[in-house]
């Protein structure tokens, strides 16, 4: 009995040995394979070798070979991917040279299908969207930077204006002479021989033109802009303009010159600013006829004359007793002219104050009290009933009065008071204080100036130029809101033409700017539709859909500046026919800032890269993380090739 249950003991004492021994051997088996995993891992393929210890054991194939189940998360409905279209290279050539001097809106070709009657065919007639040029302006061969301001008032560059026309139809009136290579300007004019500054100091004896005052002017007719030339010595800044005519390049030699100019006739439309914009409007010997059309020029004149404002006239018919024979023109009918005038200009309330020699200044009345009074007597013109005063973007002049802003009192003067220049330029403007342009406060006027001034200032530490005095003279803000940017530049040498865009999205700012005591234009680079009755067709009205551009020449501007157009413009106007509007008036070694969303500006930087401008973005005054971003471009300089030379047939 005991040896059986010793037996059984050892039975189970064997069979447990068994088991422990099986487990060990498995657990080293695995723990060597284990090994041997990852050492193969280790060293990457093991290359199919019997050289290799474990050749004959691990497989040459590799792991992944395996049939094994992959889980699948992709979808498997999905449209097929679209054909990638091929990317489109821009592609813009060098204009023939025949285009040097072409503005768009004032084509010789074009005007002639227009009527003559009231110069409508001088006007603005824009290309439309099929005959857009897609080359780039050429330089005259030759083509130098303009002489320097102050220099840059009596000297220009034959070669940047080739055109002697008016040294000699001109001559004795002292316009401009050729010397070598260079023209100057002696700062003549047909009525003002003895030159502009004397002129303007005979003016400066009727009128005070140094109190500060008066700031802002306009010359219409103005030649060579001598008059607005000169105005500059007393912080004056006129806007000059003439009609693109036989008087060739009158306007071109104003830019040349750094002098504020435009192309511009009194026709049928608006002149392109806003009511109440100018302190003194002037005429000399400028062939406008004042009389004519009920008066409907005078009419013009008095909607942008600020109240208070002084219009002179000096040449026909103003001292026609002295002057009649030399004019050749009978002494009765000069007379009759100048009554006519002094007559339109009583309807329109103004006040003749004085008449000296070869000039004559009437004063616009402060408000329109007594004015509604004289309605009575002068049954025309009428008050406008509905026209809105400030739009003036191919609309229509009426034979109506534009009424002045309501007042309570006799003194009052209508829209506000202006402090004098130069506190009227950071002074809240009327228009703002008196809450008539909606959204925007007092308040909002302050930061805008001081944020346009900290945006220059960063402007000039990246682009030295532009805080390099002198190397620039005529700018461009294509968008310029409240005129901060031109603000924030007043010590510098420089003038700004500030555009304001025409959009129904937009707030008509220009007024504005012309009550801080700068100077602007309306401009609408794209235009959806244009319905006039003065421009019809088959009795059919013309609908346009196109972008357009300024009454300009060619190389006007040194600096463009443009803040957010592009995308204001976004899906109305290609932005490569923006670009090369920029382009045609821009000068060959001009400058250019864009400010608007990094999208648009990595597509303008692909566009301008085949433009021969050099650019790169940089970031917002404010760091990286800002979306809006700042490209910094230069025109490179070239020009037209120079002509062959003429051999004898």
């Amino acid at each position: 009995m005991a040896a059986t249950r010793f037996l059984s003991h050892i039975t189970i004492f064997n069979s447990k040995n068994s088991n422990l021994y099986s487990i060990t051997i498995l657990a080293i088996l695995c723990t060597i394979f284990y090994l041997i995993g990852i050492w193969q891992h280790s060293l990457g393929p093991i290359p199919n070798s019997s050289s290799s210890p474990v050749s004959g054991f691990l497989s040459s194939s590799p792991c992944y070979s395996l049939h094994t189940a992959q889980l699948d998360f992709m979808a498997h409905h999905l449209p097929h991917d679209p054909t990638p279209a091929t990317a489109r290279v821009p592609h813009f050539p060098p204009c023939n040279i025949s285009f040097s001097e072409y503005t768009p809106c004032e084509d010789a070709r074009r005007s002639l299908k227009f009527d003559r009657d009231m110069l409508i065919y001088r006007q603005r007639h824009c290309p439309e969207k099929n005959e857009l040029l897609k080359c780039r302006i050429p330089a005259p061969y030759g083509y130098k930077v303009p002489f320097r301001w102050p220099e840059s008032r009596e000297f220009a560059w034959f070669a940047n204006v080739p055109h002697k026309e008016l040294t000699v139809e001109k001559k004795a009136q002292n316009w401009v002479k050729v010397e070598g290579e260079k023209f100057r300007f002696p700062g003549g004019g047909t009525m003002f021989p003895r030159g502009a500054d004397a002129y303007i100091d005979d003016i400066d004896k009727l009128i005070n033109l140094k109190d500060g005052s008066i700031r802002t002017a306009i010359d219409t007719g103005c030649g060579v802009a001598s008059w607005g030339a000169y105005l500059l010595s007393r912080n004056i800044i006129a806007i000059s303009f003439a009609p693109r005519d036989t008087h060739e390049a009158q306007v071109q030699f104003a830019l040349e010159r750094g002098v504020p100019a435009l192309i511009g006739v009194l026709a049928s439309i608006r002149l392109p600013y806003p009511s109440r914009a100018f302190d003194m409007a002037h005429c000399s010997r400028c062939l406008i006829p004042w009389d004519n059309y009920d008066g409907i020029y005078l009419i013009e004149v008095d909607r942008i004359l600020r109240p208070g404002g002084y219009w002179i006239l000096s040449g026909p018919p103003i001292n026609w007793e002295n002057h009649w024979k030399g004019w050749n023109r009978t002494a009765d009918d000069l007379k009759a002219e100048q009554s006519r005038i002094e007559t339109v200009a009583k309807s329109l309330c103004w006040k003749k104050i004085v008449q000296k020699g070869d000039i004559a200044i009437w004063q616009k009345p402060t408000n329109h009290i007594h004015c509604k009074a004289t309605r009575k007597v002068f049954k025309q013109p009428r008050f406008c009933q509905t026209q809105n005063p400030d739009m003036a973007w191919y609309t229509k002049l009426e034979k109506c009065l534009t009424p002045l802003p309501q007042v309570s009192e006799i003194k009052e003067i209508a829209g506000g008071q202006l402090p004098k220049w130069p506190q009227r330029l950071n002074a809240t403007p009327p228009r703002i204080s008196s809450g008539s342009l909606t959204g925007v406060t007092g308040d909002n006027f302050v930061e805008n100036t001081e944020l346009w001034k900290e945006r220059v200032a960063y402007y000039k530490n990246i682009d030295y130029q532009l805080a390099q005095t002198g190397r620039y003279r005529n700018l461009l803000d294509m968008n310029a809101y409240l005129g901060g940017f031109a603000a924030a530049l007043v010590d510098d040498p420089v003038w700004v033409m500030n555009a304001v865009p025409v959009e129904a999205d937009q707030l008509n700012t220009l007024g504005v700017i012309y009550e801080r005591g700068l100077i602007g234009t309306y401009q609408n680079w794209y235009f959806p539709f244009l319905s006039l009755p003065s421009i019809k067709f088959n009795d059919s009205l013309v609908f346009l859909d196109r972008c357009e551009a300024m009454s300009t020449y060619p190389r006007t501007y040194d600096f463009i500046h443009a803040d957010s157009i592009f995308s204001l413009y976004k899906d109305r106007c290609d932005m490569e026919d923006i670009l090369l509007e920029m382009d045609r008036v821009l000068r060959p070694e001009g400058s250019v800032i864009i400010r608007d969303d990094v999208d648009v500006l990595l597509k303008i930087k692909k566009i301008i890269d085949v433009m021969q401008w050099e650019g790169r973005i940089a970031d917002h005054e404010k760091g990286p993380h800002e979306r809006e971003k700042i490209l910094f471009a230069v025109k490179q300089y070239w020009t037209a090739p120079p002509l062959a030379p003429k051999h004898d047939q």
